[in-house]
């Protein structure tokens, strides 16, 4: 069986597409609505844009879960930022290096099309 090679553009992805809009990917971690106004075309920038929407979303959640546990919940709030914060630094390496790899337990919802 034939193991893909995850330094290579998912098989599925335009390398033309992914050339052009790597830095619209990588800054749609911090701004997933980049895409959707500047390369709505762009299969590769639309999938970062979903990527970095899922992660606020589970951060947003997971802030509010843990603000209203007393104590714990709030002693746990740093670490789900922290985490958080890796996670967008992996979605913006991924985007650099042209890769369409999902973050690490995350849902594969897609949400933007």
């Amino acid at each position: 069986m034939h193991t893909p090679n995850p330094n290579l553009p998912d098989p599925q992805a335009d390398p033309r597409d992914i050339e052009e809009n790597k830095t619209i990917g990588a800054l749609s971690y911090l701004l997933f609505f980049l895409p959707l106004l500047a390369a709505r075309n762009s299969r590769f920038a639309m999938y970062h844009a979903n990527q970095g929407l899922l992660l606020l979303l589970a951060l947003v959640a997971g802030n509010i879960v843990l603000s209203i546990i007393p104590v714990i919940g709030w002693l746990l709030i740093p670490l789900l930022n922290l985490v958080g914060f890796v996670y967008l630094i992996l979605g913006v390496m991924n985007a650099v290096n042209g890769r369409m790899k999902p973050l690490p337990l995350m849902p594969n919802i897609e949400i933007l099309k």
